[in-house]
């Protein structure tokens, strides 16, 4: 926990390596200190095929999933910080967004948990 999952234009990956943008996203997710060590998760998803208002313009969305029990502050600077460090790796591209989403403690089971 936290799983980080970025949709993004197959182009983008051509800008940058898979790599170096989910090292940036799993960095910044870290250096907020709201998350313990090696919890982090990021994934990314390339699109070759997409639609964004009748266009081919390239895009990064990311969907942040975290536990519950984080301030709408804390939530916002991770949101802040992340687009931040994306604006700068990706200057020209048009749409770079987050939603971040609390996953329930009550409801939430994996594998370790069963």
């Amino acid at each position: 926990m936290p799983h980080f999952v970025i949709d993004c234009s197959e182009n983008i990956i051509k800008i940058k390596s898979p790599k170096e943008i989910i090292q940036k996203v799993y960095d910044t997710a870290d250096a907020t200190a709201l998350f313990s060590k090696g919890d982090i998760k990021v994934r990314i998803n390339p699109f070759e095929y997409y639609n964004i208002g009748n266009t081919t313009d390239d895009f990064i969305h990311i969907f942040a999933n975290i536990m519950e029990g984080r301030t709408v502050a804390q939530k916002k600077n991770l949101s802040d910080r992340i687009i931040a460090e994306l604006k700068l790796l990706f200057p020209n591209v048009p749409i770079i967004s987050i939603n971040i989403r609390d996953f329930e403690k009550a409801t939430y089971c994996n594998k370790s948990m069963v």
